[in-house]
């Protein structure tokens, strides 16, 4: 994680929950979603967010844009890369994928495997392979949302946010799990 602040010029902090996405950047994968709250979120959370992808120009742009804004909390690459992606994959605290559909989906399979834990959205794929978090319980792989709304969504992240950071004993045993 440290290694990966750093060469993306991100500020150093191995406590910063951070929040990885790699994807193609379109409607489908949530990006909508994403753009409508993005600003609330790094203007507020103690996060960082490292974003790898292609797609829809504005998508592209709205990264692209947030990066020069917030320059220590988010690095937007807008390109692909193998070597990186696993970087972000293994480096990351959580996974985010609200995708508006999803019939199978990797990203979470990988992300899970890499002890990255998901917050994703109740669909295909996703809800077959992410199992929500109870904390009641103690059961769990990661986050999850069950309505395409971005406030729903954001609540699932502050959630997260909220499990790393002040029930760490939780958070890493719900790695293990993943």
């Amino acid at each position: 994680k440290l290694a990966l602040q750093k060469e993306l010029g991100l500020k150093v902090d191995e406590k910063c929950f951070m929040i990885g996405i790699v994807s193609r950047l379109t409607d489908q994968k949530g990006f909508d979603l994403i753009a409508y709250v993005l600003e609330e979120i790094l203007s507020l959370d103690a996060i960082q967010m490292v974003v790898l992808g292609t797609g829809e120009e504005r998508y592209e742009n709205m990264f692209r844009y947030f990066d020069w804004k917030y320059n220590d909390k988010i690095s937007a690459n807008i390109y692909y890369s193998d070597e990186l992606s696993h970087k972000i994959y293994a480096s990351s605290d959580a996974f985010l994928m609200p995708s508006l559909f999803e019939p199978c989906g990797l990203s979470q399979l990988m992300s899970l495997r890499y002890g990255t834990l998901p917050i994703v959205r109740e669909t295909g794929g996703l809800k077959d392979t992410v199992e929500p978090y109870n904390e009641y319980e103690g059961t769990g792989t990661g986050f999850t949302f069950a309505n395409y709304n971005a406030h729903e969504m954001m609540h699932s992240i502050r959630y997260a946010e909220q499990v790393y950071y002040d029930k760490r004993l939780e958070w890493n045993k719900m790695v293990e799990r993943a």
